[in-house]
């Protein structure tokens, strides 16, 4: 039997890979390979300290259940998740050009939200400020997409997500909406407010560690789609709001800031009666063909 020694241990463990291994898989394990190897050569790693990393990672995992996603947040606070988007915006720009801007899902979204008719109030009774949001999606020469899913989520006024609160308070502030004829689209939410990640888990200990705070600035989640359309993951964040310019997920785009105008008490664009303060978001939405 061969010893293999610092020098090549690399390339005997990506010799291992079979020559039918799927290429992809093929090309991006043996970059797993070489960076990982090549990280322990650079830091001298000790054995206590990747004990210390697998216990970690492990954490992570543990952590782990049907409403929290902890590994989606260390990717996300590495600036790993939004990385990746940046990369495939980068991949697709021509298909893209135009478009509206993506960035992290995060880790709170939750399929099947309730499909709701255009105007309907996914606030009521949540904490926060009321606001209203309003908009348009099209393509890239500014036609009309009808019929376009608008997937909406955020947390409440006190920046807490429904997925968060102790018990089953089923879903809140989530629903998914549908363009009409003309591309538009409306409903009632709450402005967002800035908020912690979760940190009471092992990202929070890893962040406190870096020296890093763990908010984010207020924003509101969208998804929208359609079909014949590349999907489109994004965010509405308040020009208002603290942290826009250090976000614990870098997922800050400029072209995603949008102001929200205030009001007094009275009628809103839709007809509806407020009788305290509410707020007014608007935003077009762009998507790019599909390929």
């Amino acid at each position: 039997m061969s010893q293999h020694q610092t020098q090549d241990i690399t390339q005997a463990v990506l010799d291992r890979l079979s020559a039918d291994a799927d290429p992809r898989f093929k090309q991006i394990i043996s970059a797993v390979v070489r960076h990982m190897h090549a990280l322990a050569r650079e830091v001298d790693l000790k054995p206590e300290e990747w004990m210390a990393a697998i216990q970690f990672l492990t954490r992570v995992g543990q952590t782990c259940d049907d409403k929290r996603q902890e590994f989606i947040l260390l990717s996300d606070t590495l600036g790993l998740s939004m990385l990746v988007v940046q990369l495939d915006q980068a991949r697709r720009s021509r298909d893209l050009k135009g478009a509206t801007e993506a960035t992290v899902q995060g880790p709170f979204y939750w399929e099947n939200a309730p499909v709701l008719p255009l105007g309907s109030d996914i606030g009521k009774g949540m904490a926060g400020e009321p606001a209203y949001y309003a908009g348009k999606v099209t393509d890239a020469a500014g036609k009309p997409i009808a019929n376009c899913c608008v997937d909406v989520w955020s947390g409440d006024g006190e920046g807490v997500y429904d997925m968060q609160k102790e018990g089953d308070a089923g879903m809140q502030l989530r629903a998914r909406f549908h363009t009409d004829a003309q591309g538009r689209y409306h409903f009632w939410s709450i402005k967002p407010t800035f908020y912690p990640v979760p940190d009471d888990g092992p990202v929070g200990a890893m962040l406190r560690a870096m020296g890093r705070h763990p908010n984010r600035p207020g924003h509101i989640h969208m998804k929208v789609y359609a079909d014949g359309f590349a999907p489109l993951t994004t965010h509405l964040f308040a020009a208002d709001s603290p942290y826009l310019d250090s976000d614990a997920v870098f997922g800050v785009r400029d072209s995603l800031i949008v102001h929200y105008e205030k009001h007094a008490p009275g009628k809103a664009p839709d007809g509806r009666a407020l009788d305290k303060p509410w707020h007014s978001a608007a935003y077009d939405f762009v998507l790019a063909q599909a390929k």
